[in-house]
């Protein structure tokens, strides 16, 4: 079977794509039959990033996929082969990226992909879904569960709207009952965030976006889903409720300036997001995940052009072209296809 690998740090380059032996599955395993790799921030920076160390000599990279069982291990009861399925955190504590034909994953990694929802949708949970559920369930008052009116009463801003994250963020808190508010840099995102489910879509850089957003929530927000916090603190502020949340899992500047008594003063929650890593969050996430999977069978978490999330697809033997154009900000859903 095809697989992409990299065995050193550095660009895209450094992918190979390589012939191996086709995996068996061990005890409490499955096989799947990958027909679309999601691809993360986190799958391009780690090739590229001498601060993130190789886990392994060689790395199969990506963790998000839609998929098909093609076989179960020993004592596997609770899928077949033919079911369909979407795969998260596939590469965390496994070399089992999905970036080849077919990957060997614990049970607890894979959940049932609805027959209403497309491969490319399963690919584009995984991360981003669960970091969204993740930043929508810590606010004070907040439930820990998403479910149909489990957000009824909550207001929350989204920044970066037509990201990945934005986008699961939109679609699952409208979902849950929440009155989504979004912020855009111009026309061509605003268009994708409205048809992903935002109720209300400011463009940050016209006019006067904290009036903007005042207008519609007057009392305040009472979550910010924050991809650029250093960026946006300002304007933030300025829209939170008091005792509000500001939920952030990404910034590529590492430093924040904080001004200690506007935040004594608003009671500020900050909370840092990171959705998947030890044994005890990945539990505490399953529960998440069959959340998602609701959303999922409900048709709350399409992808497309028309659900405001383009997809932009490179077969297998382009995965380094994948990771560029993601790494190039390319707007939309990055799927590596291992069947073309």
């Amino acid at each position: 079977m095809k697989a992409i690998v990299y065995r050193e740090i550095g660009d895209p380059s450094v992918l190979k794509l390589i012939e191996r032996d086709v995996p068996e599955p061990g005890p409490g395993e499955v096989r799947i039959r990958i027909h679309a790799s999601g691809v993360n921030p986190t799958d391009w920076r780690a090739p590229s990033s001498s601060e993130w160390p190789m886990p392994y000599l060689e790395v199969t990279p990506h963790h998000d996929a839609g998929g098909v069982i093609d076989a179960v291990g020993p004592g596997v009861e609770t899928f077949a082969p033919g079911d369909r399925v979407w795969v998260m955190s596939a590469g965390l504590g496994y070399n089992t990226g999905t970036a080849q034909e077919l990957t060997v994953l614990p049970t607890s990694k894979v959940w049932p992909l609805p027959e209403n929802a497309s491969f490319e949708v399963g690919a584009a949970l995984g991360i981003p879904a669960l970091t969204a559920h993740r930043a929508l369930t810590v606010a004070e008052g907040a439930p820990r569960r998403l479910a149909p009116k489990a957000l009824d009463g909550f207001t929350v801003l989204v920044t970066g709207g037509a990201g990945a994250v934005g986008h699961a963020t939109i679609q699952l808190a409208r979902w849950a009952g929440a009155t989504v508010i979004t912020t855009v840099s111009g026309p061509e995102k605003a268009a994708l965030a409205t048809a992903a489910g935002a109720h209300h879509v400011v463009n940050y850089r016209e006019g006067d976006p904290v009036a903007e957003i005042r207008a519609v929530a007057q009392d305040g927000v009472d979550v910010v889903v924050e991809v650029a916090v250093a960026e946006n603190l300002d304007v933030d502020l300025a829209v939170l409720k008091n005792s509000g949340t500001i939920a952030v899992y990404n910034d590529d500047n590492p430093k924040v300036e904080l001004n200690i008594l506007q935040n004594i003063g608003l009671d500020t929650r900050f909370h840092f997001l990171l959705a998947l890593s030890t044994d005890e969050r990945m539990a505490r996430m399953a529960g998440a995940a069959d959340d998602v999977t609701a959303a999922v069978l409900d048709g709350a978490m399409g992808v497309g052009e028309e659900h405001g999330l383009p997809v932009i697809r490179f077969p297998l033997a382009e995965t380094a072209a994948a990771h560029l154009a993601a790494q190039n900000g390319a707007v939309g859903k990055v799927i590596v296809d291992p069947t073309a």
